[in-house]
């Protein structure tokens, strides 16, 4: 490393034209200046300047080596203004990971962004499994639910209200709504999980009283993945508790219908999670508020 700051040094003389300019351009004693450039001839066996009162002039050797010493100057500062850019705008490969029930958010929260950076690269890993930030060189994770504890530094991104759902398939096949918890005991349950135990246990409060329920239920069919489960509720296959913000569009459509809405069945965290708790480069920084702004307009969406 020292040879590379007395190359740099070097540089510098032969472009200010002295020793005494380079040393107020680099912030040292021109005598400092001056050792180092004796060490590089001390060094090299050659002499790099011809020194006179008035002027300093490369000898060849010192015209060659100048060449190289200019290069790497200019490498440097070039290193140095992609760090800055890194910074300033976004650019390069960002490495998003989310849950597989991201993906029919992935181009609405990010499409119009990335075609703002032309500059910038998306790599979406999509994976439902817990996946290791560092050894996946993952720049921005999103995480839904309670988080594990770990190093990771989360960001929380917002809400989204836990609503019970089924299909009017379902519905009327059932013969009638339910009107509360009590009812659900015996129906066809669709669960998330990743877990292996069998019975799901939920505690709901009714919304403008005090009043609890405990549901405990055996599911007909548990999937570790999120969309899976409102595939099959959509088909009519039973009741599931879903995210509020993945359901808006089959609400809205009609090919979900929500039951006991004065019920309050939970809220689902979402995160952002960085490896780092240092200095984030722009892409990530901007990332995040890209993904916090997208999911605050989401219905069922809160703080």
């Amino acid at each position: 490393m020292e040879d590379f700051r007395r190359m740099a040094i070097f540089a510098a003389v032969v472009e200010r034209g002295s020793m005494s300019a380079a040393a107020r351009q680099l912030d040292m004693t021109p005598s400092a200046v001056s050792q180092h450039i004796r060490q590089l001839e001390q060094e090299a066996g050659l002499t790099l300047l011809h020194r006179s009162t008035r002027q300093l002039t490369l000898t060849d050797a010192g015209q060659r080596f100048y060449t190289q010493c200019a290069a790497m100057c200019e490498a440097a500062s070039r290193a140095r203004a992609e760090l800055a850019a890194e910074h300033q705008r976004p650019s390069g490969e960002l490495r998003l990971a989310a849950p597989a029930g991201f993906t029919q958010h992935a181009a609405p929260a990010l499409g119009r962004w990335l075609a703002m950076h032309p500059e910038l690269r998306l790599r979406l890993l999509m994976d439902d499994a817990p996946i290791d930030l560092i050894k996946a060189r993952v720049d921005l994770a999103l995480r839904f639910g309670n988080l594990q504890d770990s190093s990771w530094v989360a960001r929380h991104l917002g809400r989204s209200a836990t609503v019970l759902c089924a299909s009017p398939h379902w519905i009327k096949a059932h013969g009638s709504t339910p009107r509360h918890p009590g009812e659900l005991t015996q129906l066809p349950w669709l669960e998330m999980s990743r877990s292996d135990d069998a019975q799901a246990d939920f505690l709901w409060r009714q919304q403008g009283t005090t009043q609890e329920y405990r549901l405990q239920v055996r599911p007909l069919m548990v999937s570790n993945h999120r969309s899976a489960v409102q595939q099959f509720c959509e088909a009519g296959l039973g009741l599931a508790l879903l995210s509020a913000h993945d359901v808006a569009a089959s609400l809205e459509s009609g090919s979900l219908v929500r039951l006991l809405p004065d019920w309050n069945m939970g809220m689902l965290d979402i995160w952002a999670v960085t490896a780092s708790r240092d200095t984030l480069p722009a892409k990530v920084r901007e990332a995040i508020e890209v993904l916090r702004e997208y999911f605050a307009q989401l219905q069922g969406m809160h703080n």
